[in-house]
């Protein structure tokens, strides 16, 4: 009887410990996975082009602020979630697109580099704590208007205002606008229902925003924004039971369809 009793308890114990360490982390082990092998955070990569589709990663300088975010995650907030969450997305692409990807490999430029222009499609994690400068304002406004599709990713709250600023040094007449769940980016590959998504931010309510050409509606969608979101969480964790399966599956339909919307707009 002791010994029931005993094991018993050790399961409650056992339970309840696992309850507190998912109440604490929501991705438990995140700690263990950054202490992995070392990435160059300094230095842009490029994909030679041989006709198949490359993820780009668009990196940015944050001068004296990088420090304090070096001691928390050991990255710059450009970074999070690279490069598992580029190479997962890319990896589901292969498997249920006719779309042939890099899957070993992505791609992590500057918004100034000339060889953005080689890449239909970019992403920024965290934009935040994003800042440009002249010739990168001048950069990603040239992307832009020669047909790159950009996806902003990871913030919420109050980083919206520095993404809007920085965003109008970039297009000044241009403004984001609240996307309708009818627009033909949640309906590219995957029927997607935004307003069913749940943000790993617990609590906040993620917001889709775009920016039109001329402002228009109408017109192409040149930019979509993750706001109070976070897909590439969910892309990054969705192989080691972290996170809710149904979730990354969602997350992963938002990346699909907008790498296909982006492809062929």
């Amino acid at each position: 009887m002791w010994r029931r009793r005993a094991l018993g308890a050790a399961v409650v114990l056992g339970i309840a410990g696992v309850a507190v360490a998912a109440a604490q982390s929501p991705f438990r082990g995140e700690q263990e996975r950054r202490r992995g092998p070392a990435v160059d955070y300094e230095s842009s990569t490029e994909v030679p082009y041989d006709g198949r589709f490359a993820f780009v990663r668009l990196r940015y300088d944050m001068g004296s602020q990088l420090g304090r975010f070096r001691g928390f995650r050991r990255e710059p907030p450009w970074a999070h979630d690279y490069p598992r969450a580029d190479l997962h997305l890319m990896k589901i692409l292969s498997e249920i697109t006719l779309l042939r990807p890099h899957l070993d490999t992505s791609a992590v430029l500057t918004l100034d580099d000339p060889a953005l222009h080689g890449y239909p499609v970019a992403y920024m994690s965290e934009p935040g704590f994003w800042t440009l400068n002249d010739a990168e304002a001048e950069g990603l406004r040239g992307y832009i208007a020669k047909g790159g599709f950009l996806i902003f990713d990871d913030f919420r709250q109050e980083h919206w205002v520095n993404f809007e600023t920085q965003m109008r040094r970039v297009l000044p007449a241009q403004r984001f606008v609240k996307l309708d769940p009818a627009h033909p980016v949640f309906h590219a590959f995957f029927e997607i229902d935004p307003a069913k998504f749940v943000s790993p931010y617990g609590g906040l309510t993620p917001i889709f925003y775009g920016l039109f050409e001329d402002n228009d509606p109408a017109k192409r969608l040149q930019a979509v924004a993750n706001y109070n979101n976070d897909l590439g969480e969910y892309w990054e964790f969705s192989d080691t039971g972290w996170v809710p399966i149904d979730l990354s599956n969602e997350a992963y339909k938002f990346g699909v369809n907008y790498i296909l919307y982006g492809m062929t707009h």
